[in-house]
């Protein structure tokens, strides 16, 4: 039962192929589009696929670019499942004020990183980290409940609102720096160390409330930039999201 796997955020729909809808399928086939060009993918990049029996998705983009996916998914005449985030699934309880308001992105990272540090060893609490246009850091103990989590802008947000809000700040992206001398290295590295504050004060917050070291875990598109900046022990993962699309649809599967 091959099983296509969709991540769409805000900037582009990223998306991948597997054997089966269970965690560990081999990889087929993966790629990635912008959204501008989504109106591409059944007579591009999906074109010479093997056509899939199941699909499971999560987006932030919103109605209008759902539609335009649903469109490219006609090829195979198979219905998406949009995972909407709940108060709870797949071994994680949303501790969410409103669960279903929760970034159904944000919900499938934490399932994939509960998934992968079961699988490693003994429960433990962890910190999730997503850096991509906007960047969360996500709370979670022992058992599995989500406690919270803060949302931030990316480096790219950040720098347009410095460049809007300020005379002067149309410079190029520069170096991060222990002590930057310049204002396109200044720049960068606030932005940088802004994201990497944040993510230790989160570990520090959940550390002391649980009485235990937590593990990390990073993923999102510009997540390879923050690696060299952080101070915490992290693992980088770039596909956290397919992982916890596997996991769903492998529980969901199991209770059908």
């Amino acid at each position: 039962m091959t099983f296509l796997a969709l991540d769409v955020g805000n900037t582009r729909l990223k998306w991948a192929l597997y054997e089966g809808p269970r965690v560990g399928a081999r990889l087929l086939a993966h790629g990635a589009q912008f959204l501008e060009n989504i109106e591409t993918l059944a007579e591009g990049d999906w074109s010479g696929l093997q056509a899939p029996r199941w699909v499971v998705g999560c987006i932030v983009a919103g109605d209008a670019v759902k539609r335009r996916v649903e469109e490219q998914l006609e090829l195979w005449d198979v219905p998406p499942q949009w995972v909407v985030s709940s108060s709870t699934e797949a071994g994680l309880t949303n501790g969410y004020d409103h669960p279903a308001r929760l970034g159904s992105d944000r919900w499938v990272a934490m399932i994939g990183a509960r998934q992968r540090l079961l699988a490693s060893g003994p429960p433990r609490p962890c910190v999730v980290v997503m850096v991509g246009t906007a960047v969360t850091v996500e709370a979670i103990d022992a058992g599995g409940r989500f406690l919270g989590g803060i949302i931030l802008p990316g480096h790219g947000i950040m720098l347009r609102a410095l460049e809007s809000g300020t005379a002067g700040l149309h410079v190029p992206t520069g170096e991060v720096r222990d002590f930057p001398t310049n204002t396109s290295d200044a720049l960068t590295s606030g932005g940088t160390f802004a994201i990497a504050g944040a993510v230790q004060r989160m570990v520090e917050n959940l550390r002391r409330h649980c009485g235990q070291e937590p593990a990390c875990y990073m993923t999102g598109g510009a997540g390879w930039k923050m690696a060299p900046s952080m101070t915490n022990h992290f693992e980088l993962v770039d596909t956290l999201i397919f992982d916890g699309l596997l996991e769903i649809a492998d529980r969901r599967l199991l209770a059908v």
